[in-house]
């Protein structure tokens, strides 16, 4: 069971936008993850007629590893190991500090 998934909301803890909070858009296989707002690179993009695309410069969300980012705990205001309990066939994750539901 992924300890981030789609949807998740997360807090940079290393790189260039540490500190900066964004909501998971995708879950990569690789152990990568797009956020949004996260991890701007900018991009030159030539225009298409075909598609009636302009052409320029374009900012891009580039994948962030999920080591540099944790899940954030509205409860304490900070970021927060997950942990995964199994009840009876049905798991669940739940935050370290405080031992509440994720999902909930």
């Amino acid at each position: 069971m992924n300890r981030l998934r789609k949807g998740d909301e997360v807090i940079v803890i290393a790189g260039k936008d540490k500190g900066k909070r964004g909501s998971v858009s995708q879950v990569m296989q690789n152990g990568k993850l797009i956020v949004d707002g996260i991890n701007l690179a900018k991009k030159h993009v030539k225009p298409n007629p075909m598609t009636g695309e302009q052409g320029g410069i374009v900012s891009k969300e580039m994948p962030i590893d999920a080591s540099n980012v944790a899940l954030y705990n509205p409860e304490t205001k900070k970021a927060d190991r997950v942990g995964v309990r199994v009840e009876g066939d049905v798991k669940t994750r739940f935050f370290k500090s405080n031992d509440k539901s994720v999902d909930a």
